[in-house]
């Protein structure tokens, strides 16, 4: 039955499972899902400090990578500083807790050890009015890569995957010790107070950007997390577009069942329960095309479907062993590559500044997806790839 997210996540709250693993794609609604689900968990009250609501609920999303920005002011000719936004979140992990250097190791582990980020100490500076102001400690990171030479470059702006990856470095360590913990069975006996209420930890989509070994690797890792928990009363819900880490999550916890979200052409969406990891229970590049086709049918094509479309024609791809999808594309490759990329990226979907495809560009979609099927025979539902 359709519902709303708010409904969703209700039901999702509502549950006894310890754990839960959620698919779905790309700008289906996953990180809105995160907030309804955390608006119920912990309400946030008015003039609430971001990050405090932890004490309830541990959410790793979009809205945790906004508590970090880049001030790189050319005009003032400033090296390159990843910005930490005042929260509870942070200050409890490296004022606290002193787990800098771990924060350190666990980046370095899936990106390189020569490229090492540092923590300011507190200082003063002056403002563009003049005016004296203190900058906290551990509000600033700048980052350095050593050369084969073992020199290092100092002050460069890493890429954006990489600066996912120094964020999911900061929450997975965050995680690590607030087991720890819970591992402690007498609560007096802890170091902190703060997460005996814990109710819920939830992860949206951790680092997408990693290569298959370190996404495997990741996904083990939570997955230990998750078993290392002790308490029962402390929930997991884990949202993911990457198939791989669905996979690899499903059966290192051993679990009987996951779902899929999607979302209806109305605007409401559908929780599926399936049996199996992805592979098994929703046999992944049928569920694709048969997820298009429906679009198609109820002339429902919207943004996200051209996201579904050219997510097929990587899998396809990659199946065929074509080094690029563009390679499938019918003979005017570059204009529907160019399309594709149009309503892909990842600006559009989130930001929402290109307008809904028009019927030609449905048109488009019902093309390419009956091209792909009709040149590359490997379609039925006795043989899913």
């Amino acid at each position: 039955m359709a519902k709303t997210l708010t409904e969703i996540a209700q039901e999702l709250k509502n549950s006894e499972k310890k754990v839960q693993l959620v698919y779905a794609f790309n700008g289906t609604g996953k990180t809105r899902l995160s907030k309804a689900f955390q608006n119920l968990v912990a309400p946030k009250e008015e003039n609430d400090e971001v990050g405090e609501t932890r004490k309830k609920i541990l959410y790793y999303n979009a809205f945790t990578e906004d508590l970090f920005y880049w001030d790189n002011d050319l005009n003032r000719d400033a090296e390159p500083k990843l910005k930490i936004q005042p929260n509870s979140f942070t200050r409890w992990i490296f004022e606290e807790q002193g787990l800098e250097q771990q924060v350190i190791s666990n980046f370095q582990h899936y990106t390189d050890e020569k490229l090492t980020p540092s923590f300011n100490k507190e200082y003063k500076t002056h403002d563009d009015h003049g005016r004296e102001i203190t900058i906290p400690a551990f509000s600033e990171v700048t980052f350095s890569f050593t050369r084969g030479d073992d020199t290092p470059e100092n002050y460069i702006k890493i890429s954006k995957g990489e600066e996912s990856n120094f964020i999911w470095s900061v929450f997975y360590t965050l995680l690590n010790q607030v087991i720890e913990e819970l591992q402690i069975a007498e609560p007096s006996e802890r170091s902190t107070d703060q997460f005996n209420d814990l109710e819920c930890i939830f992860i949206d989509d951790p680092v997408s950007s990693l290569d298959e070994n370190h996404l495997i690797e990741l996904a083990v890792n939570v997955a230990q997390l998750v078993k290392n928990c002790p308490e029962q009363k402390v929930k997991f819900l884990v949202t993911t577009h990457n198939p791989l880490f669905y996979n690899v999550l499903y059966n290192e916890l051993q679990l009987r069942n996951g779902y899929i979200l999607k979302r209806n052409e109305d605007g409401t969406f559908d929780l599926e329960e399936k049996q199996g990891d992805s592979n098994k229970s929703f046999s992944y590049h049928l569920f694709l095309k048969q997820m298009i086709e429906e679009a198609i049918e109820n002339n429902g094509i919207q943004k996200y479907n051209f996201m579904i479309l050219r997510n097929l024609y990587e899998k396809t791809a990659n199946f065929l062993g074509y080094p690029r999808w563009s390679e499938l594309l019918p003979d005017d490759k570059t204009a529907y590559y160019k399309r594709i990329i149009q309503f892909t990226s990842h600006s559009t979907l989130s930001n929402e500044v290109v307008a809904e495809p028009t019927e030609p560009e449905k048109q488009t979609v019902k093309f390419l997806l009956t091209h792909l099927t009709d040149n590359y025979h490997f379609w039925n539902s006795g043989n899913a790839s």
